[in-house]
């Protein structure tokens, strides 16, 4: 199994808002295109930048590409996403890795 890795930068302040959105909005759309997420994660302390979302998406085995299509794709995901933006922009950039589990690693 590979791992999607992605990070998540917020916008400085904005980092409720894309848990918020994450929470309820992508995670309802994932599950509607049959996109499971391995867990979410944010960044603690002082060393490392604030405002960071770390969620591990599903294995890319179990990912058919038309699925992650229609997932960005998802209409009302779209329509959410802009009503959470009213404000402003919510994320920064979003940085996007592989991952492949050691032998010895819990998660296979």
């Amino acid at each position: 199994m590979i791992y999607e890795l992605r990070v998540y930068h917020a916008v400085p302040g904005r980092l409720p808002d894309l848990l918020k959105r994450f929470d309820t909005i992508t995670l309802k759309s994932g599950e509607r295109h049959k996109i499971k997420q391995a867990g979410f994660w944010t960044r603690p302390g002082r060393r490392v930048q604030p405002g960071a979302l770390l969620p591990a998406a599903m294995g890319l085995a179990r990912r058919p590409r038309d699925e992650w299509n229609a997932f960005q794709a998802d209409p009302e995901m779209a329509h959410q996403a802009r009503r959470n933006e009213k404000n402003g922009p919510i994320v920064a950039r979003v940085i996007n890795s592989f991952l492949q589990p050691t032998s010895f690693s819990a998660v296979k």
